[in-house]
């Protein structure tokens, strides 16, 4: 499952064929969102989901997740426990056969990809 941008927010959608019935992608799919929005970025009051931070979520015929994600600055004093985090979160999903996540900094995380959620959380809106 490839994300795509519905409304704004990168929202989990199939891609081609796969091997993992509509009806179980599509839960493993909410599910999965639903584990990334346990994760919240300990200096901004949202989770990592709305935030936007979450660039890709690929859900492998294997039912493996693979999930591309970056961080609101480079630097972030949480780069290295995040993936962890994430890892954590995802894998307690019921029929994910493992996680592994991969830090992009390209492009470049902005507020703009925050969701209307995020932006209320943190006082924007």
């Amino acid at each position: 499952m490839d994300q795509g941008a519905a409304d704004g927010q990168n929202l989990p959608a199939t891609s081609g064929a796969s091997a993992i019935p509509p009806d179980e992608l599509a839960r493993l799919s909410d599910d999965i969102v639903a584990a990334l929005k346990t994760v919240y970025d300990p200096e901004i009051p949202a989770d990592i989901y709305e935030l936007g931070l979450v660039y890709k979520i690929d859900v492998e015929d294997d039912r493996s997740v693979k999930i591309e994600m970056t961080l609101t600055a480079p630097g972030c004093p949480v780069a290295g426990e995040m993936p962890g985090w994430v890892e954590n979160a995802v894998s307690a999903v019921e029929g994910v056969s493992g996680v592994d996540v991969r830090m992009v900094f390209d492009p470049p995380w902005t507020p703009e990809r925050m969701s209307e959620e995020a932006q209320v959380a943190v006082g924007w809106y």
